[in-house]
């Protein structure tokens, strides 16, 4: 499977087989993770085999069951981080679908499970993401938007095919309840700047990172450049 057929395949899932991710999968996974915590300053951890984020009320009110494996997102404060976080963790998440993985970004249904992972001074707690074996594979929600209500064009030109694909991939990405607060604005000289609108709910900087990446992987780096 293919980064692009991980983003058309992947749902989130809340339910999970009690099946232990084999140590091969882990490895590559943890792989990745120690390459985004070097290039991008991050501090993300992946927990596995601890019951206990999942199991209290909080986590059956979001009907989560059998979760014993989790991404800590850990960052240094402040929301200078959040995009990073968003870029990062939805690759390490398209990894671990090519791995026959399912996942799930959680923002609040979980329990701190503080000797479980290592949060150092002046870092903090982002989110987490569920994942493992699901119990199945999840099914697509509706989408809200479409190309034209997230893509600008700033040329004299048609938007080009690959800028298509790319916001098309981006409107796949998981946002926060589906909120997708985020535009595509094409530049003169194929660059590629991003814009995010006010939320309520928030976490539109960690969704906007999510959708840079689903963006990137569609559109082909070699096509354009962020500004």
């Amino acid at each position: 499977m293919t980064l692009l057929e991980a983003i058309a395949a992947r749902h989130s899932v809340r339910q999970y087989q009690a099946k232990p991710i084999e140590a091969e999968k882990i490895q590559k996974i943890q792989s990745l993770i120690d390459e985004c915590n070097r290039e991008y300053g991050l501090h993300i951890q992946l927990v596995t085999n601890e019951p206990t984020a999942f199991a209290s009320g909080l986590a059956k009110y979001g009907k989560f069951q059998n979760v014993s494996n989790y991404l800590v997102m850990v960052a240094p404060k402040g929301k200078d981080y959040d995009e990073r976080i968003g870029y990062c963790g939805e690759q390490i998440v398209l990894l671990m679908q090519t791995l026959g993985l399912n996942s799930c970004w959680v923002g609040l249904t979980f329990k701190n499970i503080e000797t479980a992972y290592t949060i150092n001074e002046g870092e903090e707690l982002k989110l987490v993401i569920a994942c493992g074996y699901g119990a199945t594979e999840g099914v697509q929600h509706p989408q809200k938007k479409q190309v034209k209500d997230v893509a600008v064009n700033k040329t004299d030109a048609p938007l080009p095919d690959w800028f298509i694909r790319g916001v098309e991939a981006a409107l796949l990405a998981p946002t926060a309840v589906n909120q997708q607060k985020f535009e595509f604005v094409l530049l003169p000289e194929n660059k590629v700047q991003t814009k995010t609108s006010f939320s309520l709910v928030g976490y539109t900087h960690i969704d906007l990172g999510i959708a840079k990446k689903h963006f990137e992987i569609a559109a082909g780096k070699e096509n354009f450049i962020w500004a």
